[in-house]
C-alpha cells in the first residue's frame, strides 16, 4: 500500500499512527512471535490497509482465524476490496470493544494473540487501560498481546499501562522501519 494512501487518511483520521505501512522487516519482527505451527485465534487492531493481515494470512493454518479491528471506514473498505479469505472477518468499530466482538462469534471468546498498530501516544490514559485491560482479558493463558509503536515511545504511553495486567513484558526496536519501531510483548 502507498504511502499517499496513509496520508491521505491521517489528514482526515487522528487515530492512524504512521505515514507509511509498516517494513516487511518490521512486520517479520512482531510476527515471530506467534506461534503459526498451530491453529491459532488472532486479532489485529488498526490493521489500515493490511500489511500484517497479509502476512497472518500467508501464515495462518486452514483452522485459524483472524479477527480484524479497524475504526477508520476507508480502511475498513480497502480490507474489504483486498481479503477475501474465510477465516478472516472484518470489524468497523474500535479495539475497546473487543470483548463484545470475541462474544458476538460462533466459536470460543478468547483469542491467542492480539497484534495492535493503534497508536497509543494519542489515547487519553483511561482508554490506553481498558484497551490494555480488556486484551489481557480476552487473552488464553499464555496468550500474547502485541503492539508496535514509534521508537520514541515513552514507557507511560503503553508499557507501564501492559506491567499492570501481564506478568511479562518485554520491548525491543526494529530500526529497519520509517521510523523505527518499538515492539512491545505482553504474555499472559
Amino acid at each position: 500500500m502507498s504511502t499517499f494512501l496513509y496520508i491521505k487518511n491521517m489528514l482526515k483520521d487522528k487515530h492512524i499512527a504512521s505515514i507509511t505501512p509498516t517494513s516487511r522487516f518490521g512486520v517479520r519482527k512482531v510476527c515471530n512471535k506467534i506461534d503459526f505451527s498451530k491453529d491459532n485465534v488472532i486479532v489485529e487492531y488498526g490493521p489500515a490497509a493490511g500489511v500484517f493481515t497479509e502476512y497472518l494470512l500467508s501464515r495462518m493454518t486452514r483452522g485459524s482465524e483472524l479477527i480484524l479491528i479497524e475504526r477508520n471506514p476507508s480502511f475498513v473498505a480497502i480490507l474489504h476490496k483486498r481479503f477475501k479469505d474465510p477465516r478472516m472477518s472484518i470489524h468497523h468499530d474500535s479495539a475497546e470493544n473487543v470483548g463484545d466482538i470475541l462474544a458476538r462469534r460462533n466459536g470460543a471468546a478468547k483469542a491467542d494473540y492480539v497484534v495492535s498498530g493503534i497508536p497509543f501516544t494519542f489515547l487519553p490514559d483511561p482508554v490506553k487501560d481498558r484497551i490494555v485491560s480488556d486484551s489481557h482479558q480476552v487473552l488464553n493463558t499464555g496468550g500474547k498481546f502485541l503492539p508496535y509503536q514509534m521508537f520514541f515511545q515513552k514507557d507511560r504511553h503503553l508499557k507501564d499501562h501492559m506491567h499492570h495486567y501481564f506478568p511479562r513484558v518485554r520491548a525491543e526496536y526494529c530500526l529497519l522501519n520509517a521510523p523505527p519501531l518499538r515492539i512491545y510483548e505482553g504474555v499472559k
